[in-house]
Parts: structure tokens; sequence; C-alpha cells
């Protein structure tokens, strides 16, 4: 296991967008107004005449300098007016990288201080392994961060934030937001037909899914709604059949796995419910499934994965076909990630945010087994650890997406 240390003086963490320099109100307003933040056509062709970089064509300098880290964009800026006017605005910089194909994957932790309660987002860079900030969430009320439900599609950059419970009231919210990373700004949407707190949630097919969950009364809904991002409109599916509030969820071969999850002492089964958007029906979850459900889940080479909160914090994966759990090769989540912990996973690379931050990577291998007349897999599974800097050692992570830039 190897361990990348990021102290908090070897990584500072950056604002996504600003400036780290404090700016007076004055200097701040003339930047604001400068005319390379808003060029004019004009301005734009004649700069065009000056090389990017001196002795190499535009387009090579441009697949250079869209490869700087956020963190050297400060700097960058003051090399020239054309650097300026690509490094001074992020959604210019980011909408460049997407037409020209650049994705490189970034974590969104979204985190709270253990003892204040306040909610902050936290973006660890996973090329640079460095940190940065975005805007905070337009959340009116002091909020409780588990209660939310975040779903994002990463390929997009976009994330999306449901939901929520009101802290001092117990009071479910029915708030959407909408994160895009090449805008760098969050949007208010329409809101969900019903309030709810700790629900399932997944996204099949773009469309975002919704269901179970508390309501305002704190009795747990057994009701399901869906989102259609490009018409913006939420509208309701089929019941579940079952009042449940949802300990996890996740999207497997298009259908959408609700789990209730374990209660300590072990006295009653958890529940389960399964929804297939394609006949809009809900079907009980089968038994292995549901009582080795004992974590967070992640979904990679189209297998669920799940790091056990029980035994050990290992990892396991479900065999379908004898509806079974069965523990990969390798060794349990490393001792620095601490509980509760943040679960999410990208191609072969499953991420586990712990508390004060700290970032297990996980890479995913598979290998086909001998001997049998189906294809059969054995997974195994190895980890690096990416330390968070000393400054987060009060915030505790509540989810975490991740999303390409």
């Amino acid at each position: 296991m190897q361990r990348v240390r990021l102290s908090s003086q070897q990584a500072p963490v950056h604002k996504l967008g600003d400036s780290q320099i404090a700016l007076s109100p004055k200097f701040r307003l003339a930047v604001i107004q400068s005319s390379l933040l808003n060029p004019s056509p004009e301005l734009e062709l004649s700069l065009e005449e000056t090389p990017l970089i001196p002795g190499l064509p535009d387009d090579v300098a441009l697949n250079c300098l869209l490869r700087v880290p956020v963190e050297g964009h400060t700097a960058s800026k003051a090399v020239c007016k054309r650097w300026h006017l690509m490094f001074g605005s992020k959604e210019r910089f980011f909408t460049r990288r997407k037409e020209l194909g650049f994705k490189v994957p970034w974590l969104f932790v979204f985190a709270f201080h253990k003892c204040t309660g306040r909610i902050q987002w936290q973006v660890l860079d996973l090329t640079n392994f460095s940190w940065h900030t975005i805007p905070a969430m337009p959340c009116r009320d002091k909020v409780f961060p588990h209660g939310f439900r975040c779903v994002s599609m990463p390929q997009e950059g976009t994330l999306f934030i449901c939901g929520g419970m009101v802290s001092d009231v117990d009071c479910p919210l029915d708030l959407v937001l909408k994160y895009e990373v090449q805008k760098n700004r969050w949007t208010v949407i329409n809101q969900m037909i019903s309030a709810r707190s700790f629900f399932a949630s997944g996204v099949i097919d773009g469309k975002i899914y919704v269901a179970g969950g508390n309501s305002s009364d704190l009795f747990e809904l057994d009701s399901a709604e869906v989102l259609d991002p490009v018409k913006g409109s939420w509208h309701p599916i089929a019941s579940m059949g079952a009042n449940m509030a949802s300990y996890d969820a996740a999207v497997l071969n298009g259908k959408l796995l609700v789990t209730e999850g374990w209660l300590w002492p072990f006295f009653v089964s958890p529940r389960g419910q399964v929804y297939d958007p394609r006949t809009n029906n809900w079907e009980s979850m089968a038994v292995g499934l549901r009582e080795g459900w004992t974590g967070s889940s992640v979904v990679i080479y189209g297998h669920l994965f799940v790091v056990s909160e029980l035994e050990r914090m290992k990892l396991k994966v479900y065999d379908a076909d004898t509806d079974s759990w069965e523990p990969i090769e390798g060794p349990p989540l490393p001792e620095q990630i601490c509980k509760p912990f943040a679960v999410n996973a990208c191609d072969c690379m499953i991420y586990v945010v712990g508390k004060n931050l700290h970032v297990a990577v996980g890479q995913i291998s598979r290998v086909s087994r001998k001997g049998t007349c189906e294809k059969k897999w054995s997974f195994g599974v190895r980890w690096n650890v990416v330390d968070a800097p000393d400054c987060f050692s009060d915030l505790t992570p509540s989810s975490s997406q991740v999303l390409f830039a």
C-alpha cells in the first residue's frame, strides 16, 4: 500500500475560480470591470495575432495550457494578455477543455464541521492531488448534512443535490440544486413533488430517480418520482409498495436498488426494493442481496461492490447467480480511513473518503476464473491513501461524487 502525503503546507486549499490574493474592494471592482474579463470580439481577434506560446502553433499551445492545474492559474494570468484571457475566467477555461475533449476526474466531497455542523464542498483533483473549494450551496436554513441525497452526471460535469432536512425542526426539504463544473456555480431548479430526507436516489439514462425517505410528519414514504433535467420537471412514478427510508442505493443493470440497511442489534432483517423504469414496477429485493448489503456501495465492471462497515471494513462483491456476497482479494480499508465514510467510483477506481477527509484510492482488478463453463470473474483491490491537509481535521464526509472537468 502506497501513501501519498499531502500536508497543509504542501497542499494549500485553493478556491476554484478566484485568486488567492486578497484584493481591496476598489481594486476588485476594477478587475471585474476589466475588458479582459469581458472581452469584445474585436479585442479577442486582435489578441490572436500574438501567439499563445512563441514558436508553437496555437492549437499545440492550447493543448499545453489547458493542462495547467487550477492552482497555477493565478500566476499564469500575469504572463500576457492572451493568458490572462484564458486563465482569468474559469468558465472560459473549462468550456475550452470540454470543447477539446479534456476529461480528468475530480472528487467532490460534501462535508460538514463536526462541531458547528457547517456544510461545505471540498474538491480533490485526482490527477494533481490538490484540494479546492467551490461556492457555497444557496441554502437559507441550517440543514442536517446526512439528510441530503447527491447524484451526478460525471461526463457532463454536473452535480445535483436533492431534499435534505432543516436541523432544528426535523423538517424535510423539497430543495433541488444543480452545480456545473463548467460554470462553477449553483442553480436552484424545480422542487421535488414531495419533501423528503434520507431517501434513495440514482441516475438512469440521464434521469434522476428518488424514492422513499422521511416525510414532513416524520413518517416514512412509499412514493417515488423522476426528474428529466432537460425538461426540468418532476413526475410521479409507481409507489414502492413499502414505506421505508433508505440506507443506501445503487443503479445496476438499468435498475434502481434501494436498501433499508441493517440496524444494530440485528433483530429484524432489512427490507429492499428494486425499481425497473422500463416497466415502471417495483419488486422485492433478493434475500441474499439485501441481507449482505452491510455498507456503502459502488458499481464497477457491472458488479455491485460494498465497503462493509461491519466485516473489518473489507470490500465484497455481489454474485447475482448465487444471490450471495464474496470477499475480494486484498486488505481491508487502510487504518487512516475512519467511519463514517463516503464512497464513489470511476472506471476501475473506488474512492473512500473517511473522517478528516483522508481518501483511500482502491484500484479494482479482475481476472477470469479458470475451469468454469460460464465467464466468472475474481476481483482484487490495492489501496493507496491521499492524506488531507491539517485544516480538514474537523471535517466529516457525508457524500462524495466523481465529476469530469
